[in-house]
């Protein structure tokens, strides 16, 4: 285990599917022990009791929780549950405990401005794929996190796949991009399996086969370092196949379909940004 990670105690404010699947995550990586995961909300104990039988974590309730003893808490709630979550959090943390934020939409001068002055704040974006080890995850410090807390945050967050550190006024597109993008994937894929099975494969080949084609070409262009458009070429012969089926997806629209879904997505999240700031103006 990594030294800055195997004596640390991490909390999760909030037990639904984000939380579970960066709970997996960590868990998967073993960096962290399991017994210094915890999870905690509002009232469903079932659901604590369920993800503690799952990953060997601790399910509790918050007013059981040893706050004092809790290195990084993750904030995993809903977004319109954040104000009296924080209300119910800034009574039991100390300025030096680290916060990680997944809540859509709430910067990290919000989530200070609800604590304490100096808390040391990072808001992140991981998306589903923190389940396997395999997601983008973004992280945007906020104006109080020094050197160390950084490298805590960034440390934990690795466990989840890769980390890309960006300003916080890019998390809007990195959203559209990264957190949403996988669902852009499995959309394609969808098609994908019904080609293959219209053509008398069977629909789970079908789907292997289309799963192991977009996983080697991820791969080729992370190892390879080469951009889009050379590998595309590279695989694109007059008159063959390949370029058969590119001039079907050109004469469809479908590079702008992809672009138009990340636009509409980050517009989205901007949309999301201003309905939470408004509110919490009130």
């Amino acid at each position: 285990m990594l030294p800055i990670l195997d004596q640390k105690k991490v909390a999760f404010i909030g037990a639904g599917s984000m939380a579970e699947g960066m709970i997996s995550g960590m868990v998967r990586a073993k960096k962290i022990p399991n017994q210094n995961i915890c999870v905690t909300n509002r009232r469903n104990t079932e659901r604590l009791a369920e993800l503690e039988h799952q990953y060997g974590i601790q399910g509790i309730a918050f007013d059981s929780m040893k706050t004092e003893d809790i290195d990084v808490f993750i904030l995993a709630m809903k977004p319109k549950d954040a104000e009296i979550a924080l209300a119910a959090l800034k009574r039991r943390i100390q300025p030096h405990q680290i916060i990680l934020s997944v809540l859509a939409g709430i910067t990290t001068s919000f989530i200070q401005q609800s604590l304490h002055d100096n808390q040391p704040v990072v808001r992140v974006m991981p998306n589903t794929s923190s389940m396997i080890g395999e997601s983008a995850t973004a992280a945007a410090f906020g104006d109080h996190v020094s050197y160390g807390s950084a490298k805590t945050a960034v440390s934990l967050l690795e466990c989840l796949g890769e980390v890309y550190v960006i300003k916080e006024d890019q998390m809007d597109i990195f959203t559209g991009i990264a957190g949403s993008g996988p669902a852009y994937f499995y959309y394609l894929m969808e098609f994908i399996e019904k080609a293959g099975e219209e053509a008398g494969l069977d629909k789970r080949l079908s789907r292997k086969i289309g799963a192991q084609t977009l996983l080697g070409a991820a791969k080729m262009l992370m190892e390879t370092g080469e951009k889009p458009d050379v590998l595309r070429e590279n695989i694109t012969s007059p008159n063959g196949t390949t370029e058969a089926g590119l001039d079907a997806l050109r004469s469809e629209g479908g590079g702008e379909a992809i672009a138009k879904a990340i636009k509409h997505a980050t517009e989205r999240s901007i949309e999301i940004s201003k309905t939470i700031e408004k509110t919490a103006a009130l």
